[in-house]
């Protein structure tokens, strides 16, 4: 039996470290995952309206990218036949078809470069982003190339009807051509 205790003993030293070494690797996780995200309307500090609307904008404006590149992919594979992941991203970035849809990513980079500042999100940047979205995604019959586009897409897609539909809610929550106050 004594031989025994010298030996639990040294198992419970193995045990102790192997529990710190979980413990250590369990607060470094932890704290990478609470890490700010520079995307997200909360970062962790005060509250900030105007970040929270940006994230929004910025939410919506995916989510209608992601309709259109969807849409327009179908009618590129009804004339043309199934595309993998890889062919799309190349049709995506080279393709005539889609390369009005590059209007939207960049100005999704835009938004993502204002979230990621050191700088916080203003209620002025969040109003130019806003009334910049507003103008863009007017769809037109007669406005510029990307409006007709945008218009002749809500008159194909009830999809992007219904994110359009989101995207004038936060337009019609913002004042008009006046400074944010």
């Amino acid at each position: 039996m004594k031989a025994a205790i010298p030996a639990l003993g040294a198992g419970l030293v193995v045990f102790h470290n192997e529990c710190q070494d979980l413990a250590d690797s369990w607060e470094a996780f932890c704290k990478i995952m609470t890490t700010s995200d520079p995307y997200s309307a909360n970062t962790g500090g005060p509250a900030n309206p105007a970040r929270e609307k940006l994230v929004a904008l910025r939410l919506s404006l995916l989510r209608l990218h992601k309709e259109l590149l969807d849409m327009e992919r179908r009618d590129y594979e009804r004339l043309h036949g199934k595309v993998n992941t890889g062919e799309l991203f190349r049709l995506v970035i080279d393709h005539e078809q889609f390369a009005w849809l590059h209007n939207i990513s960049e100005f999704v980079v835009r938004i993502d470069e204002s979230l990621a500042a050191e700088n916080p999100v203003t209620a002025e940047d969040t109003h130019n982003a806003i009334m910049l979205a507003r103008k863009m995604f007017s769809p037109s019959e007669s406005g510029d190339a990307f409006q007709k586009r945008y218009f002749d897409a809500i008159q194909r897609d009830p999809a992007v009807v219904m994110v359009h539909a989101e995207l004038a809610r936060i337009f019609a929550n913002e004042p008009g051509e006046a400074a944010a106050s």
